[in-house]
């Protein structure tokens, strides 16, 4: 899929799994990951919903525009998924940097939105000073130095020791990321700072926190929950990627809280 924005055409790569007739679901994946970041939850979301996981610009085979990248484009690119695979709106469930381009989303187009998960993010991901020290090290190191960081924030020890073949693929993902993307992505979040705006947010929304995430600690997910008037808060015993390490817990809340959403409950807050 190709759409055109302010620097020219972009291409992202998208994919539809699932019933054709099932609720659409939006998965937005983390920096330096691909939609691969998902393969654990697929059975499960595909039969249920319309999965639609794309790469987000300059990741996996998706197109590297010149960067910086924004917020703003980074939401346009999932709008325009959206529009391509014909979904007038969708549940979105977004982890990192995916979660706060769906929370971008749920402020920008909210009618497009329909249940909403944001997954070990906040409004303010990191701070300019530490976004501008992994610019840095990019530039500096190159990406063997980002993935290794990444491992270390991404799953807690005993995860990495107990299965460190998914911490190898994981790895193997994060050091082939085009640098320009990453860097593009890493400028994204440098600069995106929602908290003046999630409490505008009228999409039921679940959070999902984790207890050992360095990268976006639980604060940030309390903040949104204070913020956000039909949120609900659940804590899973993991580093910063909740949807591998606790895998089956993550699902199952996820699927919980949309498939209530789908049939119309009131999910609880």
């Amino acid at each position: 899929m190709e759409h055109e924005n302010r620097n020219g055409t972009t291409a992202i790569k998208y994919e539809l799994d699932g019933d054709a007739g099932a609720p659409p679901l939006l998965l937005i994946n983390s920096i330096g990951s691909t939609g691969e970041m998902w393969t654990r939850q697929m059975d499960a979301f595909r039969a249920a919903f319309r999965v639609i996981r794309y790469d987000a610009r300059g990741h996996g085979t998706s197109s590297v525009p010149r960067g910086p990248y924004t917020l703003d484009q980074l939401g346009g690119d999932a709008l325009a998924v959206l529009d391509h695979a014909g979904v007038s709106s969708a549940h979105v469930c977004g982890i990192s940097l995916g979660g706060i381009t769906a929370q971008w989303l749920a402020l920008s187009a909210p009618r497009r939105v329909r249940g909403l998960v944001l997954a070990n993010t906040a409004a303010r991901i990191g701070t300019v000073e530490s976004w501008t020290e992994r610019i840095g090290l990019v530039h500096q190191k190159g990406m063997s130095a980002v993935a290794d960081l990444a491992m270390e924030r991404w799953f807690t020890p005993s995860f990495r020791q107990r299965d460190p073949e998914t911490v190898r693929v994981f790895r193997t993902m994060v050091q082939n990321c085009p640098p320009d993307g990453y860097l593009g992505c890493c400028a994204a979040l440098r600069d995106a700072d929602l908290r003046d705006e999630v409490s505008a947010t009228t999409a039921p929304t679940l959070l999902i926190a984790s207890t050992a995430d360095t990268a976006t600690p639980v604060e940030g997910l309390e903040f949104l929950r204070e913020r956000m008037r039909t949120s609900e808060l659940v804590t899973l015993d993991s580093a910063h990627l909740s949807n591998v390490e606790c895998a089956a817990e993550f699902t199952a809340v996820v699927l919980d809280f949309l498939k209530a959403y789908s049939e119309g409950q009131r999910p609880k807050a």
